[in-house]
């Protein structure tokens, strides 16, 4: 069998990189198709490929969040060419990827390959993230609480003062995206969370949400409903009766939203009471407990 390199990637894979990213069935709009999803993360993380004789079989990134111990390497993508499966090219991108990595987490998939390789890697699973589909319409918003535009700068400032990390360049690369609104949520005038959402579209719903520390389960729960019920409103979706007006928006009622939650979040009960569903799930998978908080964190799959 030939040997694995692996190096950085560079602009002239990103046609490779989205092959794969089809042919590993991902059709995420901010995946490996997205020329300027790899292009962040070549700049602001660690993006490989896997080479055979020339010929990409497989990509990588990462990114790393804080400093000294407390410093968390995040896998954000790991695949392969089905063609190659089976063969080490995975496990030789991941040991690249962290081989200088203290904490490490990842949200893996139900790949046969995938747990057993992360586990290898010195991970472990801790909960499932819930993949939770519904209509954001019927949801109800908790009186005092309100939804409204801000400044991606803005929201990532609130990250930075709550948890110390500075993820103002992946703010703006979100507030980037097509359809993408950046939005703070309050009560009583008080900012409870900061989050990038998507009003419209195949992929609508909340791409992130961070939360103000010591929130308690009712705040963190009411931060969701209050996020995704104001989809709407940002959407242009209601009537003078205040009801969702399915169609109104070719291409954006239609759809349903989506949030991720692991699966002890307060606010899941509660979508699962108002008619949401479970769509699909990732394993979390981390070297130590504790890396994210399950109760409180809305993360962006692949970001974190």
């Amino acid at each position: 069998m030939p040997d694995v390199q692996v190096r950085r990637a560079d602009e002239g894979d990103l046609r490779a990189i989205a092959a794969i990213t089809v042919a590993t069935d991902q059709h995420d709009e901010w995946g490996g198709r997205n020329p300027a999803y790899v292009r962040h993360l070549m700049r602001h993380g660690r993006f490989v490929v896997a080479e055979v004789a020339g010929q990409v079989t497989g990509f990588g990134a990462a990114q790393r969040f804080g400093t000294g111990s407390e410093a968390v390497t995040v896998l954000c993508d790991l695949f392969v060419d089905p063609a190659a499966h089976g063969r080490g090219h995975g496990r030789a991108m991941l040991t690249e990827l962290w081989s200088a990595a203290g904490r490490k987490q990842t949200f893996s998939s139900r790949h046969a390959h995938a747990l057993p390789l992360y586990t290898s890697f010195g991970l472990d699973a801790w909960w499932p993230l819930l993949y939770l589909q519904g209509d954001p319409g019927r949801l109800p918003v908790p009186p005092g609480w309100r939804l409204d535009p801000l400044a991606a700068e803005q929201a990532a400032q609130y990250e930075d003062d709550w948890t110390g990390i500075d993820r103002s360049a992946d703010y703006e690369a979100w507030a980037a995206r097509p359809d993408a609104e950046s939005v703070q949520i309050t009560r009583d005038g008080k900012v409870i969370a900061a989050a990038i959402v998507l009003p419209a579209g195949p992929e609508k719903g909340i791409m992130r949400l961070a939360a103000a520390p010591a929130v308690d389960d009712g705040t963190s729960a009411a931060a969701v409903l209050t996020a995704l019920a104001g989809l709407t409103t940002l959407a242009g979706l209601t009537t003078r009766d205040g009801l969702t007006a399915p169609g109104e928006l070719p291409g954006t009622a239609a759809w349903p939203a989506t949030v991720c939650l692991p699966a002890p979040h307060p606010a899941v009960r509660a979508l699962l009471a108002a008619g949401w569903r479970v769509d699909d799930f990732d394993l979390y998978m981390a070297s130590e407990p504790g890396m994210l908080d399950p109760r409180r964190a809305v993360p962006s799959p692949g970001q974190a």
